[in-house]
């Protein structure tokens, strides 16, 4: 199920990355960081009052002139198009700005939903000097702030309120989706080609030349496909001011609308500390993953070479071992017929339901083989265990105390379940729920 997207926008130095991990920290359900994928925090899952969103933080809009520059207005006009919501933040202690002024304006004229929030009222002068900003007549207004974390939750509030209508696995398309997602200059673009057999993306050596995500449907073996090709994603030190600074954005909206993700990285350039980011963006999105090592026809191939590449994909993406990967090209054709085929079986995978009763039997299993480290003295009972309906496998288990549950208990629970379920080229999620006697 797609989350909706929140963008977090406004000039710099008014604390979008503060209020951005406040809000990440606020969370009721905390995803934690994979182990391996350390990257910048541009991305996070918030869930509040029973829903869920991904909020995006974005670069700052410069206050050059008084008038937003040309390079500037493309970036607020690709990351209002992009957002479901748009939270502009301002500053309650320097005032309103000229390019304050631009901003709303674009809002307005978006006819997208907008929360307005002034940052850094930090007390009762500040809350005062925020109500300048109903100048700017996008509604009420926020005082927070992000440092102290107040009225971050009455913030919240508003936003979970404007978000659209939530969609339920059934209201999903049926058709299966696959984004196919990377770093620049991966051949995602000559990927997809390959696979519709035709010109439908626009094949360039130019890194960032597919800014837009575009949908490609296809039928394979009687099977309508919907793919997702879309822009790459670059470090965010490296990203150039204008519309590709929301590259990002747009590679997270299509990840959030898919089922699995094929991720292209270049066989010639081994495996990148990007690529391994571009991962854990996927999976933190929760979608399936299947890696596709390409340009493989230009690697000096032999037995060693391959052993040495497994190898190095085994280490590289040891936060993600469930992942299946294929050596591919795009210019010659070279499985990836086959790497399609792949991320059809995940989807497939992604849909199994598991009895209660046999997850009953694998939890009593799994506490015999390895019962609960004690809190304080006091033993940690499991009750029952579920799956969840949703579109990434969720078991939902009944404990006394979740709170004592330590995180690598979990990911023994989920190695557990991998080991007699079949759940290849997926994240599963564990979720940890309060039970009485």
């Amino acid at each position: 199920m797609a989350r909706p997207v929140v963008a977090v926008v406004g000039r710099p130095n008014v604390g979008k990355s503060t209020l951005f991990n406040r809000l990440i920290g606020e969370r009721l359900a905390i995803v934690e960081d994979l182990p391996g994928t350390t990257r910048d925090r541009l991305y996070g899952t918030v869930e509040w009052n029973g829903r869920e969103l991904s909020l995006v933080d974005t670069g700052g809009l410069d206050d050059e002139k008084a008038e937003i520059p040309k390079a500037v207005r493309k970036q607020a006009e690709a990351a209002i198009q992009e957002a479901d919501v748009v939270l502009l933040l301002v500053d309650a202690k320097t005032g309103i700005v000229p390019v304050d002024h631009d901003v709303a304006e674009l809002l307005r004229r978006s006819g997208k939903r907008v929360i307005l929030a002034a940052n850094k009222a930090d007390s009762w002068r500040g809350e005062a000097q925020a109500a300048e900003f109903y100048e700017l007549g996008l509604g009420e207004v926020h005082p927070v702030s992000a440092l102290q974390g107040h009225g971050t939750g009455d913030l919240l509030d508003a936003v979970v309120a404007a978000l659209p209508p939530e969609r339920t696995v059934e209201d999903e398309e049926s058709e299966p989706r696959i984004a196919i997602v990377g770093r620049p200059n991966v051949g995602k673009s000559s990927f997809l080609n390959r696979l519709v057999g035709e010109e439908r993306a626009v094949v360039s050596e130019e890194p960032g030349t597919t800014r837009d995500t575009i949908d490609t449907t296809l039928v394979h073996d009687g099977r309508r496909v919907r793919l997702v090709d879309t822009a790459g994603i670059r470090r965010r030190g490296r990203i150039e001011q204008g519309i590709e600074q929301y590259a990002l954005l747009r590679t997270i909206h299509a990840l959030e609308r898919a089922d699995v993700a094929i991720l292209l990285v270049d066989a010639t350039e081994g495996i990148t500390a990007q690529d391994t980011h571009v991962a854990g963006y996927a999976i933190e999105a929760g979608v399936g993953l299947v890696l596709a090592l390409n340009k493989w026809d230009a690697v000096e191939r032999s037995e060693e070479s391959t052993h040495e590449m497994e190898a190095v994909v085994a280490r590289e993406f040891h936060f993600a071992p469930w992942m299946g990967h294929r050596f591919v090209s795009a210019k010659t054709g070279r499985n990836v017929i086959e790497t399609l085929e792949d991320a059809l079986d995940v989807v497939a995978v992604r849909t199994q339901r598991i009895a209660t009763s046999d997850l009953h039997r694998l939890l009593v299993d799994a506490i015999a083989s390895h019962p609960p480290p004690s809190d304080k003295g006091r033993q940690v009972r499991f009750r029952y265990v579920t799956q969840a309906k949703a579109a990434t496998p969720t078991f939902v288990f009944f404990v006394d105390r979740p709170e004592s549950v330590h995180f690598t208990y979990q990911r023994y629970l989920e190695n557990k379940i991998r080991e007699r379920f079949e759940f290849v080229g997926t994240p599963i999620r564990i979720e940890l729920r309060g039970a009485r006697d």
